[in-house]
C-alpha cells in the first residue's frame, strides 16, 4: 500500500526541518521499520511538505508507531518544525483522515487501455 500525506512547517522552519532529516535517529528507523513502514519519502515546496508512505497496512503502521517510545521521541522533537497535518475529512480514523486521495495515475490507465 503507497500512501500520500500532507503537512504544512511553521513558518520560518524550511531549512532546519530539511537540516534534522539529513540523519534520521537510528531508533526511529527501527521503529518505523518495525511498524512495517518499507519506505517513507518527503518532498517539500515552500512550507507545504508531501509524504509517500509505502507499508502493508497505513492504519496499523501508525496505531504502533504511536505507542513506539522512539517514534513519541521524534514526534515531540519534530513538533518544533511542522505546524500540523492536513485533515483530508476521510474517515474518522486519524490515520486516515491524513491520507491523501489519489485522482489519477499514469500506470494503472495505460495497464487498462493495453489490456482492455
Amino acid at each position: 500500500m503507497r500512501v500520500a500525506l500532507h503537512s504544512v512547517l511553521k513558518e520560518g522552519q524550511e531549512s532546519g526541518y530539511e537540516q534534522v532529516h539529513a540523519t534520521v535517529p537510528e531508533d526511529l528507523l527501527e521503529a518505523l521499520r518495525r511498524a512495517g513502514i518499507t519506505n517513507w519519502r518527503i518532498w517539500r515546496s515552500g512550507r507545504h511538505l508531501f509524504h509517500l508512505v509505502d507499508c502493508e497496512d497505513f492504519p496499523a503502521a501508525m496505531a504502533a508507531l504511536d505507542k513506539d517510545p522512539a517514534n513519541q521521541r521524534w514526534q515531540e522533537f519534530i513538533g518544533a518544525y511542522v505546524d500540523h497535518f492536513e485533515d483530508t475529512g476521510g474517515s474518522p480514523a486519524e490515520s486516515e483522515r491524513m491520507a491523501l486521495g489519489e485522482v489519477w495515475e499514469l500506470s494503472t490507465q495505460t495497464g487498462a487501455a493495453e489490456h482492455g
